[in-house]
């Protein structure tokens, strides 16, 4: 797994501008990771993980720094991961948030798997390591540390802080740095890394959330995800139904036409994933309904319409058989909040 594990370029993009702004030379440090300065260049371009986890080595022992990765961290914007930086910004909830990084946190890199739950009072997030794979602590670090600072953007105020936070990666000489910029009690040497947050900061209504922004950074981000994803049947075929749904519930040949291979070589890559067509056409529709329904710009009909569906009655029964409610008690029962 080590070896096809990748992340978007944009993210090595940022270690570099971070080693010249501490005096570094970043390009000669590159060129020693064995990485292309030319492919930082291409939004869509993808660095192999052992590469960037090389890089990240050769950027400590450069500057000397055992928080280099919050120093990165600080240097990220909401363009560093293109549409998904936006779409973040945009959400209507810190918890919406989490909530669409999940979602489409295999843009930025698939060299973990991330996992986001209610736990009584609090909200955890976990980032869950992958076998083979091993990214340099840093590339942890410098994560976390975009989240938190994330957070307190959208939250202004008040600010939400985390409650604890727990790292797998051991205790870093000093770690003066690390109280300082996370603010937070830290767990070294842990189990697992973990953010904790608090329900009520993550349920909180945010001041700048846009609900057609969001809308529209999704259908980005699921056409980004697709590409990425382009040896993955079920990725393609969920691309190729996002975009034929508003014109009517395409049918299983009409999808394999558009990917270029026949309705039996379909049928067998997706068995290889253990799914089906038609339970792939399903899970599409109730995705995207759950993110039609958080829009109160859009009437059942329409979002009946949108997803393909002849009639608002066939969109209200398999609204029921996926959330146990009709279209009308969600909304009213969400109050508009985001559904997951």
């Amino acid at each position: 797994m080590s070896g096809s594990a990748t992340s978007l370029a944009s993210w090595t993009r940022v270690i570099r501008r971070t080693l010249d702004a501490a005096g570094c030379d970043g390009g000669a440090l590159l060129r020693q990771a064995g990485l292309d300065a030319a492919l930082l260049d291409d939004p869509h371009a993808r660095i192999p993980v052992e590469q960037t986890t090389r890089l990240w080595r050769l950027a400590v022992e450069a500057t000397g720094d055992p928080a280099f990765g919050l120093a990165v961290a600080s240097q990220v914007t909401v363009n560093t991961f293109h549409a998904l930086g936006h779409g973040l910004i945009a959400s209507t909830t810190l918890k919406d948030a989490f909530e669409r990084l999940l979602r489409y946190f295999r843009i930025a890199t698939d060299a973990a798997e991330l996992a986001f739950s209610q736990q009584g009072d609090t909200y955890v997030f976990e980032i869950l390591p992958l076998p083979g794979v091993a990214p340099a602590p840093e590339s942890t670090d410098a994560f976390l540390s975009s989240l938190v600072r994330m957070c307190r953007a959208l939250s202004r105020s008040p600010r939400a802080e985390p409650l604890r936070i727990e790292l797998r990666r051991p205790e870093p000489q000093p770690r003066t740095r690390f109280d300082a910029v996370l603010r937070a009690p830290l767990q070294f040497g842990a189990p697992a890394t973990r953010l904790v947050y608090a329900r009520e900061d993550m349920e909180r209504p945010l001041d700048d959330a846009s609900v057609d922004l969001a809308r529209h950074h999704d259908a980005l981000l699921a056409r980004h995800l697709a590409r990425v994803e382009q040896h993955n049947a079920v990725a393609q075929v969920k691309a190729v139904l996002i975009d034929l749904l508003p014109h009517g519930e395409p049918s299983q040949e009409t999808v394999a036409g558009r990917l270029a291979m026949s309705t039996r070589t379909l049928q067998r890559r997706l068995g290889e994933q253990q799914t089906s067509f038609s339970a792939l056409l399903d899970a599409t529709r109730c995705e995207l309904a759950r993110i039609h329904m958080a829009d109160p710009g859009y009437s059942v009909g329409e979002i009946a319409y949108l997803l393909g569906f002849s009639d608002t009655s066939g969109f209200t029964r398999a609204f029921r058989r996926w959330t146990g409610m009709s279209p009308t008690e969600f909304r009213e029962g969400s109050r508009g909040a985001p559904a997951a």
